[in-house]
């Protein structure tokens, strides 16, 4: 794993102090995550998953012999198999598990055993149908599918509980195990539970929050739409599917999410406590949300050893850069989830990632040649400390057999995936070799980090008031992302109650939620030295989600130097013009005009329009920092890297460049370059270095390593 160290001012005893902390905190939980779990010299492990249960007992030794041929150091068990392993109530089967685990033993494959809870089996459905989620439509899910089940349910927590306990007893000191995954990609896909039990939490979780129902009508606003509750039984659950004209209040579905995230977070640590009062302290506990999805907030599961993600960069729903790109993926996908994921334990890994093509995509196209490989090394490059594929076989039945595993439905032939894995497992032990401890960042790498301050509730928030169908929070989070990357910038996305102190340059992307705490926060990390970056829709609203009795975005005109007079947003076929160092940008997303204060800087102006010639983007000198106002959300996201550019040449911090769909990234003494792009790029590496990975060509889906 990486820890970047950055030298604060020494004369300025308040960052010498915050530093101090940031180091004592960051290296002993890493330090001590990485010792207990995972060895950095193995720098990562990769592994594969594996349903026994699904397979003839006399292929499974067959099945983990070539697990080990292929290169792989550990599997995955479990996480669909309640069924199996508690086929009545009470009644528990370990057997056929335990062999499972001993034959991977044997070919010196680890293993990460799964909680069940994604998958009820149908005689607990049926003897206790209370525990489905009852979908928007009043409809009560059925069995025969997963995730289908409450969080909120007091009775699917107790049976959750016994099964998870049961495991943990029996596998909990099991020198065999080498963690746990809880669940199987936590979120309920997009649904939402309108039950009995999620209606009574509901109104728990608003009590708890408001305390009384006066305080719940002000921050909800029903005064609007004669919407005023004297009562908490009084309320449901907002749901749209059944509302005639909008909805009254948007803080009642702001609040309907973070309560459905809290939910989800709840039904985990549920299942971590029980672990943990069983298990070695050798043994992790995680679980693998969904990278991207919303319903849920993985940062609200602290308790975890660390969290994990899934990825699938290729499933019909990106066209990436160039014509093959949608065989390839956008450049920032896994690099994004890297970031986002890592920061909260210092630790991470992947737990699903895309093998081949897959089954489920609006479209289901063959990966680039070299793509698999290319995000295995992606992964890699973002300092992980573990990658795991779903699946090693392809499935014969099911729901799921169009979807790919590292072998065909025969069981022993390898397919381009399960190659590519190999190649990669390969080049990793070579890379090992490589290693040493102890590595620091390049400072000139090291003087670019950057961190991105995000929030759920703003994602949430914007989701339910765009203002136009072209805003998407997520998009404009990662356009920034993006941006960044490709100027070679080590990228940390961070809650908004992290110390920013240790980071140079901060950026904060439509933060439309705000208080006067973080405001300050913002304003005096640039006095003391660091240079923040804000975007469109930033400090418009409290954290209710109404507007101040105040000039537009009066919470943050002190803090950019300039007053938002104005915005406009246009046609997805209407595009307008604006200007900066001579050259033009397009846009059409949102816009604000500008009127700057003394002392701050106009960086780029409207140029057509009847705003023509008035400020978007701002800069103005802070204490010893500096604040940048972008005003203004593009499509190409090339007016966003030219502002992030100046930003940092301007404060003395050199850049590099990069070819549109290449991603670098630096890891334990390893550059790692990717191309995402439809054709070869010109890239030169750096005088003296040594390639260790990579052939002369850096051509679509190449991968070079360096050192």
């Amino acid at each position: 794993m990486l820890l970047t160290i950055y030298y604060p001012n020494r004369q300025n005893p308040v960052q010498m102090k915050r530093f101090l902390l940031f180091l004592l905190i960051a290296f002993s939980s890493q330090a001590f995550a990485q010792k207990q779990f995972f060895k950095p010299e193995k720098l990562i492990e990769t592994g594969v998953y594996y349903y026994p249960e699904a397979w003839n007992p006399e292929q499974w030794e067959r099945d983990f012999a070539n697990m080990e041929k292929m290169g792989f150091e550990f599997t995955h068990f479990a996480e669909f198999a309640w069924a199996q392993i508690e086929p009545s109530e009470g009644v528990y089967d370990f057997k056929w598990l335990d062999k499972a685990v001993e034959l991977a033993s044997k070919h010196h494959l680890k293993v990460i055993m799964c909680t069940p809870s994604a998958t009820p089996p149908v005689w607990l459905t049926k003897k206790y149908p209370e525990v489905l989620v009852v979908l928007p439509s009043g409809q009560t899910a059925m069995h025969g599918t997963r995730e289908h089940y409450s969080w909120s349910s007091p009775k699917y927590q107790e049976l959750t509980r016994k099964v998870v306990e049961a495991m943990a007893k029996h596998y909990g000191n099991d020198s065999r195990i080498w963690g746990w995954q809880i669940d199987n990609e936590p979120s309920h896909y997009g649904a939402l539970d309108y039950g009995t039990p999620a209606q009574i939490s509901f109104r728990n979780w608003l009590k708890k929050k408001y305390g009384t129902i006066d305080a719940l009508n002000k921050a909800w606003g029903t005064s609007f739409w004669s919407g005023i509750y004297t009562d908490f039984e009084q309320i449901e659950l907002p749901n749209e599917g059944r509302l005639i004209s909008g909805v009254a209040s948007p803080t009642s579905q702001i609040d309907m999410k973070r309560f459905n995230a809290d939910e989800c977070a709840a039904f985990i640590s549920l299942q971590n406590n029980t672990i943990k009062q069983y298990a070695s302290k050798s043994q992790f506990v995680t679980t693998n949300f969904m990278n991207g999805h919303t319903d849920v907030d993985p940062w609200r599961n602290k308790d975890l050893d660390f969290i994990s993600y899934t990825m699938y960069p290729v499933a019909g729903y990106t066209e990436g850069v160039g014509d093959q790109g949608f065989r390839l993926g956008d450049p920032w996908r896994i690099s994004f989830a890297n970031d986002f994921f890592r920061p909260l334990k210092g630790v991470t890994g992947v737990m699903e990632l895309q093998p081949g093509q897959v089954n489920w995509g609006s479209y289901n196209p063959q990966p680039y040649p070299g793509a698999v490989r290319m995000w295995l090394w992606n992964a890699f490059a973002g300092g992980l400390d573990f990658i795991c594929s779903y699946r090693f076989r392809q499935p014969a039945s099911g729901g799921e057999q169009f979807h790919y595993g590292m072998v065909g439905t025969d069981g022993v032939t390898p397919l381009n995936g399960g190659k590519q894995y190999s190649q990669f497992m390969g080049e990793i032990r070579e890379l090992r070799k490589q290693y040493k401890p102890n590595v620091q960042m390049p400072k000139e790498y090291a003087a670019r980090k950057t961190a991105i301050v995000y929030n759920m509730d703003n994602v949430w928030e914007t989701t339910l008031q765009p203002q136009t169908f072209q805003w998407n929070e997520r998009n404009h989070v990662t356009k920034y992302y993006n941006a960044l990357k490709l100027l070679t910038v080590p990228v940390e996305v961070v809650s908004e109650d992290r110390d920013l102190s240790s980071y140079p340059f901060v950026v904060v992307p439509a933060f439309q939620m705000v208080d006067k705490a973080l405001v300050d926060k913002w304003t005096k990390y640039a006095e003391n030295g660091g240079h923040l970056v804000v975007t469109v829709r930033t400090g418009l609203k409290d954290r209710n989600g109404h507007f101040p009795e105040g000039e537009w975005a009066c919470a943050i005109t002190s803090l950019i130097g300039a007053k938002i007079t104005m915005n406009d947003m246009l046609g997805a076929n209407k595009t307008a013009k604006l200007a900066m160092n001579g050259n033009e940008y397009k846009w059409n997303n949102w816009g604000d005009m500008l009127e700057p204060s003394a002392g701050t800087e106009v960086w780029a102006t409207f140029a057509d329009q009847f705003y023509a010639g008035t400020a978007t983007v701002t800069n103005r000198k802070l204490g010893k920092g500096t604040v940048t106002y972008v005003g203004t959300d593009t499509d190409d996201g090339k007016l966003e890297q030219a502002v992030l550019k100046q930003v940092f040449e301007t404060n003395g911090v050199k850049v590099q460049e990069l070819p549109e769909g290449v991603m670098v990234n630096w890891r334990d003494g390893f550059w790692i370059a990717c191309n995402y792009s439809s054709s070869a790029v010109k890239f030169e590496l750096p005088q003296g270095a040594t390639k260790l990975v990579g052939g002369n060509e850096f051509g679509s889906a190449q991968v070079w390593v360096w050192k």
